[in-house]
C-alpha cells in the first residue's frame, strides 16, 4: 500500500490487528522489513510487533524471521498472514507443523507481485490457497479469482475500510485554506500512488484537455510516486502528504479520480482511496474495472473506460456538475475486526474463563 505499517502506522495490516487487541484479544505481529530501520519489538497500542531487517544478503535476515515466526506460532491460536503470497506459504507450513488455524489475506492479487511469479512459488501459492483453513480477500473479483485456483473451503470478501476518526464530510473552503488551494476554482485530483502502471497519465492528458475548455480548472495530487509530475499549468503538486492531511485534500475536492488499467492489479484490487472518497462523500469517478465496476454499476455515468483519456475528460466534465454522492455505506476497520473475529472464534475452541460473552484468543501475524 506503499506506506510502512511500522513507521507509517497505516493499512489494513495496522488496522485489523489493532482493532482486534482493543476487543481483548492478544496479537503479536512479525514483520519483516526490506530496509534497515530499528530492529526488535515495538509497541503499537495493545499490538507488539517484532522487526526484523532483511539485510543486504537477505539470507540471514530471512533466517531470523524464520526462527522469530516458528517461535511466535507455538504460542497462539490462529495464525493471519498477509502482505505477500511468501508469507502465505511460511504461515501454512507453521500452520501444519504445529496444528494451529490459519487464515490467508489476500489484500491484492499476489500474483500480480514478482516474486509470485517464480514458477515454484507460483505454484506453492496456489497450493496454499487452496489448502489452507480460511481466506480473506479483498474483493469480489478476487474471490473470483480465487475459487479458480481449484478453493473449495471457506472465502470471505473483507474488502478495505476507514478509520472514521479521519475520514469525514468536511467544509470544503477550510479545507483549501488549510491546503493554500485556490478556493474560486474547481479542482480535481487524486490522494494515492501516483504510478504509471495505475493509469495515471491517462488523467494527465485528459486534464490537458479539459484545461482548453475550462482554463480555470485545476488538478490536485498528492501521494508516492514512480515519475516526474508534468509541469502543466494548473497542476498543484502537494507531495506525500501526513495521513491526517489526506482527509483536508479529499474534502477540498470538486471531483476525486480513482485511476486504474484493465490489468491483473486493477480487475481484482479494491482502491483504498474510494473508500476514503466516498467516507468523505466527496463526487469519486473511477476506471471501469473490477470491484469499482461492480460497487458503481447503478451510475454507469460515473465511470470511464481505462486507458482512455477522452472517455476520462468525458466523464469529469459530467461529474464536475453532477455532485451525488449516494454511496453505499462504508466500513470501518472496527466493522472489518469483528467479522474477522468471528471466523477466527469458529476456527479455535478457547474456554471463556473472563466471565465476559466474548471468547479472548492470542492471533499471530
Amino acid at each position: 500500500m506503499n506506506k510502512d505499517l511500522i513507521d507509517d502506522r497505516f493499512g489494513r495490516f495496522r488496522e485489523i490487528p489493532l482493532e482486534l487487541a482493543r476487543m481483548g484479544h492478544r496479537v503479536t505481529g512479525l514483520c519483516l522489513s526490506y530496509r534497515p530501520r530499528a530492529r526488535g519489538w515495538i509497541s503499537d497500542g495493545t499490538v507488539l510487533w517484532r522487526s526484523v531487517n532483511a539485510g543486504r544478503l537477505k539470507f540471514f535476515g530471512l533466517s531470523c524471521f524464520m526462527a522469530q515466526a516458528q517461535r511466535l506460532a507455538k504460542g497462539g491460536d490462529v495464525i493471519w498472514a498477509c502482505s505477500d503470497s511468501f508469507y502465505g506459504i511460511i504461515g501454512h507450513v507453521l500452520s501444519r507443523r504445529y496444528g494451529i488455524p490459519f487464515v490467508f489475506d489476500l489484500y491484492d492479487n499476489f500474483e500480480y507481485y514478482l516474486i509470485a511469479r517464480l514458477p515454484v512459488l507460483k505454484q506453492l501459492y496456489r497450493w496454499v490457497i487452496r489448502e489452507c483453513d480460511v481466506v480473506t480477500c479483498v474483493s469480489k473479483p478476487l474471490e473470483r479469482l480465487v475459487r479458480s485456483y481449484g478453493r473449495h473451503g471457506p472465502v470471505y470478501v473483507m474488502e478495505n475500510a476507514v478509520r472514521r476518526d479521519l475520514f469525514m464530510p468536511l467544509e470544503k473552503g477550510a479545507c483549501r485554506e488549510r491546503l493554500n488551494l485556490p478556493r474560486g476554482s474547481p479542482i480535481i485530483g487524486a490522494a494515492g500512488a501516483i504510478f504509471r502502471n495505475r493509469g495515471i497519465l491517462t488523467l494527465f492528458e485528459a486534464f490537458e484537455r479539459l484545461k482548453a475548455k475550462h482554463p480555470d480548472l485545476r488538478l490536485a495530487l498528492a501521494g508516492p510516486r514512480d515519475m516526474e509530475i508534468p509541469q502543466l499549468p494548473g497542476v498543484i503538486d502537494l507531495g506525500i502528504l501526513p495521513l491526517e492531511n489526506v482527509p483536508l485534500l479529499l474534502n477540498a475536492l470538486d471531483v476525486a479520480v480513482i485511476c486504474n488499467r484493465e490489468n491483473d492489479f486493477g480487475r481484482y484490487c479494491f482502491p483504498q482511496k474510494a473508500c476514503e472518497v466516498m467516507a468523505c462523500s466527496v463526487p469519486i469517478i473511477a476506471a471501469r474495472v473490477g470491484s469499482m465496476k461492480e460497487r458503481l454499476a447503478d451510475y454507469p455515468e460515473w465511470l470511464f473506460t481505462p486507458d482512455d483519456p477522452g472517455a476520462l475528460a468525458r466523464t469529469l466534465e459530467h461529474r464536475l456538475n453532477d455532485r451525488r454522492t449516494a454511496y453505499p455505506p462504508v466500513l470501518s476497520w472496527a466493522d472489518l475486526a469483528n467479522g474477522l473475529e468471528k471466523i477466527m472464534a469458529s476456527l479455535v475452541q478457547v474456554p471463556d474463563t473472563s466471565n465476559q460473552k466474548r471468547s479472548r484468543f492470542s492471533t499471530r501475524l
